[in-house]
């Protein structure tokens, strides 16, 4: 008997100190809120989620970091400036930098202080140990 362990989606749970305020922000970063019901909203951007939590633990969000790989990390970080992200919502924004394991990414972090790192493939850079796009 064969059984079926076939994942079809693996989501984080993301805390939110003020539940409101986190959703107005990411949906302002690009997420769309595709459901929300006993303190949890589900937030997708194509077919990638997370789940937001009306819950907060300093320690926890303070310490999870998230890593996005886009197409185009110009394009998001010129969508984070021109939403003016870190002035609305009091939150960090870094430069875009070229990273030495062939990256080139953005954190952006989140009212609560959850990290999420934006990042494109170098060009150029042979990848070690990446999966293939889908």
């Amino acid at each position: 008997m064969t059984s079926n362990l076939t994942i079809t989606e693996i989501k984080t749970f993301v805390p939110a100190k003020d539940f409101e305020l986190s959703k107005r922000f990411y949906d302002d970063l690009g997420f769309q809120q595709k459901s929300e019901g006993g303190g949890i909203a589900y937030f997708a951007h194509g077919r990638h989620a997370f789940l937001l939590q009306d819950h907060y633990e300093p320690k926890f969000a303070e310490n999870l970091a998230l890593h996005i790989l886009v197409e185009d990390v110009q394009a998001w970080s010129r969508h984070v400036a021109e939403r003016c992200i870190a002035e609305r919502y009091g939150v960090r924004v870094t430069a875009l930098t070229e990273q030495p394991w062939g990256i080139t990414d953005f954190s952006v972090t989140d009212p609560c202080g959850v990290c999420w790192t934006i990042g494109q493939n170098t060009a150029g850079f042979t990848p070690v140990g990446r999966l293939e796009p889908v």
